[in-house]
């Protein structure tokens, strides 16, 4: 019985164990044994089925050998939808960066979903519930919640980046979004612009309520009212930012008093938009000074330079991972629930005092 147990908890690549097993001269079973509990068989018998392991060049599937010590090593990450982001590199930098600091510490990444559907909301909740994963990092998006059942009631370790939800007790790694832009707005207004283009991301989102926020504070700071700043957008997703770029290029050739400095929540949506601006006989920064937030490497090949505020997310990977494995290990929790790494701004060419 015993055997049969633990030929149904071996790994995927069953039948290369069987080789391994023939090879030294043992059953199944006992390859499972040494490869999950090596205390279990004796030492002669366990060189045996570590030489011949390394002969055929035999590696266990991490994820079954956690499963059968009832300890998972597998982290999933829930994306808030695609990985194509246009030009910007976030995700794929994120990625880059958790799946760097989680092998440092004996964990392996799962991309979780490549969708928000229901369907991949219900995947993601029952990855959650069935034991096969350690913990969660999500990116920028609320937890899933279907049918009653919500990751925060997984039982789970689970930090959140990108996304403030500090507020609910979850612990969150973010950048400074709302000082960034008003630092930047400042810097503007410092070279002497009054008259505010900002290109929106989706209304009522958490990046941009805080990004339009730095610059209604900055606004203010300096005295100026908020009708200082014309909005464009706020109906589509950043995944859309070319596409929002191209309509506030429309929006802004409309405006009757034309303003002189263009805030863009994406380098997708400066990109976009200053193509066509030029199109239609602009110069930048000459006739208008664009700044954009993400700093995707393109920015400095873009015409001109863009400037642009760079996200940290090579260090917010590596203190999410750092808060989610320390949580899994049960250690003292932080003095704050929210970690914030300033992002920076690269001044590049396409920022200039207006005309006077």
């Amino acid at each position: 019985m015993n055997k049969n147990k633990d030929v149904v908890s071996e790994d995927q690549s069953g039948a290369l164990m069987a080789d391994v097993a023939r090879l030294a001269g043992v059953a199944i079973s006992t390859v499972s044994r040494a490869l999950a509990n090596p205390g279990r068989v004796n030492e002669k018998t366990r060189a045996k089925i570590n030489a011949a392991a390394k002969q055929l060049g035999y590696t266990p599937n991490a994820m079954a050998r956690g499963l059968r010590v009832g300890k998972s090593n597998i982290i999933m990450i829930i994306l808030p939808g695609s990985l194509y982001y246009g030009v910007s590199q976030i995700i794929p930098q994120v990625l880059q960066s958790i799946n760097k600091s989680l092998i440092q510490g004996g964990y392996n990444l799962m991309i979780a979903n490549l969708d928000r559907d229901e369907i991949s909301e219900r995947h993601i909740l029952d990855l959650a519930f069935g034991g096969s994963v350690r913990g969660a990092i999500i990116l920028s998006s609320k937890l899933p919640e279907v049918d009653g059942r919500s990751l925060a009631n997984s039982g789970l370790p689970i930090v959140s980046m990108l996304l403030d939800m500090s507020d609910a007790g979850l612990q969150s790694v973010v950048t400074n979004d709302r000082e960034a832009v008003r630092d930047v707005t400042a810097e503007l207004i410092r070279l002497g612009h009054r008259r505010f283009f900002y290109l929106a991301g989706p209304e009522g989102n958490y990046h941009d309520v805080e990004r339009y926020g730095g610059v209604l504070e900055a606004l203010e700071a300096a005295g100026l009212p908020k009708e200082s700043v014309h909005r464009s957008g706020g109906r589509l997703d950043y995944q859309h930012g070319f596409d929002i770029g191209v309509q506030a290029a429309d929006d802004f050739a409309e405006l009757a008093e034309k303003p002189t400095a263009v805030i863009a929540t994406s380098d997708d949506m400066a990109i976009s938009f200053v193509s066509r601006i030029k199109r239609a006989g602009l110069s930048i920064p000459d006739d208008l000074s664009v700044v954009s937030f993400d700093g995707s490497p393109v920015c400095e090949f873009s015409a001109p330079p863009l400037s642009t505020i760079e996200q940290p997310v090579e260090e917010m990977g590596r203190a999410a991972v750092e808060l989610l494995l320390d949580a899994i290990g049960q250690k003292q929790n932080p003095v704050s629930v929210r970690t914030i790494i300033r992002s920076k701004l690269i001044l590049r060419e396409s920022i200039a005092p207006p005309k006077s």
